[in-house]
């Protein structure tokens, strides 16, 4: 059964901007101990004017990792537009997965954290691993159809571990382990991608 969907309040840019820095106390605090007043501390914004934008604690939160999810999802789209080539394409969005801030790896541990326990956020993380893996799919895909790969697996068998591979790689980042090196990783991920695509050169 579909989840309950949340009722949202209007607010205009300022309710976004609000949105924008839950996600950045969130990225820090945790989910569990973010607060109303601490967003309202960071952002500047009374607590009684969050609790009319937003109704309560958890709407602010799970609406403001919708929207962070979605800004990724649309970044991967917009940087996908502006490669020519597939390889080339490919290459660019697994340098941005790879480089996302620190604060983007946070909270995207906290946004899996959520969607193991909340249904509406589990629908929402369906949604946006359908949007992130398009611009991969798409690149390879393209790149089968005009004779620069030669793959043995599916697109979709390829993306799917390619997006595993790139998820585990948060892990150590968000727990500041020294390892794996991230010129070294990025480095055996297109070896390995390379050979996986049967890339010709």
């Amino acid at each position: 059964m579909p989840a309950e969907k949340r009722t949202r309040r209007a607010g205009g840019g300022k309710r976004l901007g609000v949105l924008d820095t839950a996600v950045e106390v969130l990225a820090d605090r945790g989910y569990e101990s973010t607060r109303f007043a601490d967003v309202a501390a960071a952002s500047g914004t009374a607590v009684s004017t969050l609790q009319n934008y937003f109704g309560s604690r958890e709407d602010m939160l799970i609406e403001a990792l919708q929207r962070s999810t979605n800004q990724e999802v649309e970044a991967l789209e917009a940087l996908a537009a502006a490669q020519a080539g597939p390889w080339e394409r490919l290459v660019a969005l697994i340098d941005r997965s790879l480089g996302n801030s620190e604060q983007t790896q946070r909270m995207l541990v906290e946004f899996w954290r959520s969607a193991m326990r909340d249904e509406e956020l589990r629908e929402h993380s369906e949604r946006v691993q359908r949007g992130y893996r398009e611009p991969f799919l798409r690149a390879i895909q393209e790149g089968c159809d005009q004779g620069l790969f030669h793959m043995k697996h599916s697109p979709e068998d390829v993306v799917d571990f390619l997006l595993t591979f790139l998820a585990g790689v948060t892990i150590p980042r968000v727990l500041h382990q020294n390892r794996p090196a991230e010129n070294t990783l990025r480095d055996l991920l297109l070896s390995q991608m390379s050979v996986t695509l049967g890339r010709e050169n």
